[in-house]
């Protein structure tokens, strides 16, 4: 039984009131379970992901929620500018939630394709909208930004050389947006999962990696939680319930890096 079997959400009504949020990978996974627990806790929620099909259905089944779909590949300057423009001027928070895995595989047995891939989606589209939003934010004196990170942020031993390279990457972006935007009302966080039931997939690509790592996963990742659970965790730092928490990463991952 997952870690989830004694835990229901509880939806805290109005906290997201009036403020629009932008939320990457909204089209599934952690991302979308974000985007209806920020929807639902009646914020407007700019909605961005790579399937245009996954969002619509998303918008579809939510009919009475405000989910503005914005489809696209995130990591371009054009799907940025869509994602800007659909916020209208205006964004409270931001919560860059899109990633890929690697398959595992260490230094000297990755390709350029998936190292170039796996940075292009997981760090410089994060840093791209990011850029673009920063502004908004310092204009209207606050905001809140969360980054999905990673246990593989946290540690060596949860995915190859290039996922954990990038989630690294996203921990220091994190924290050196948080010195930096911290004395102008901005606040920047990461979440790091651990296990999550969500369709990412991580195939292994590397006998080495597969007798390194499948081991250590074995003895100590606790049982994989929901991605209701990781939005209860994101939504928290997020909202104004995450107030004077600057540039901390959350481990969201049932115990696992305390291990």
């Amino acid at each position: 039984m997952g870690n989830e079997a004694s835990w229901q959400e509880t939806v805290t009504a109005g906290r997201f009131a009036g403020k629009t949020v932008i939320v990457t990978g909204a089209g599934s996974g952690i991302g979308q379970a974000t985007a209806l627990r920020v929807a639902r806790e009646g914020g407007r929620v700019i909605a961005a992901d790579i399937s245009k099909e996954r969002l619509d259905a998303l918008v579809q089944d939510n009919a009475g929620l405000d989910l503005v779909p914005v489809p696209g590949d995130i990591s371009t300057e054009e799907t940025v500018a869509a994602v800007v423009a659909a916020a209208g001027g205006r964004v409270d928070a931001l919560a860059n939630v899109a990633g890929i895995m690697d398959n595992f595989t260490p230094i000297h047995e990755v390709d350029d394709e998936t190292w170039e891939r796996v940075f292009r989606i997981n760090v410089t589209a994060l840093m791209r909208l990011t850029r673009a939003v920063v502004p908004l934010m310092l204009e209207a004196g606050t905001g809140s930004v969360v980054n999905i990170a990673s246990e593989a942020g946290l540690r060596g031993s949860a995915a190859g050389a290039t996922y954990t390279a990038s989630k690294h990457a996203v921990i220091g972006l994190t924290k050196n947006s948080a010195v930096m935007y911290g004395p102008k009302g901005l606040r920047f966080n990461a979440v790091a999962p651990g296990a999550t039931i969500t369709n990412i997939e991580a195939p292994w690509g590397s006998e080495l990696g597969a007798a390194r790592l499948q081991p250590l996963m074995g003895v100590n990742i606790p049982a994989p939680a929901t991605a209701a659970q990781l939005a209860a965790s994101i939504t928290f730092l997020l909202s104004d319930d995450g107030t004077n928490v600057n540039g901390a990463v959350l481990a969201s991952d049932g115990g696992w890096s305390a291990v």
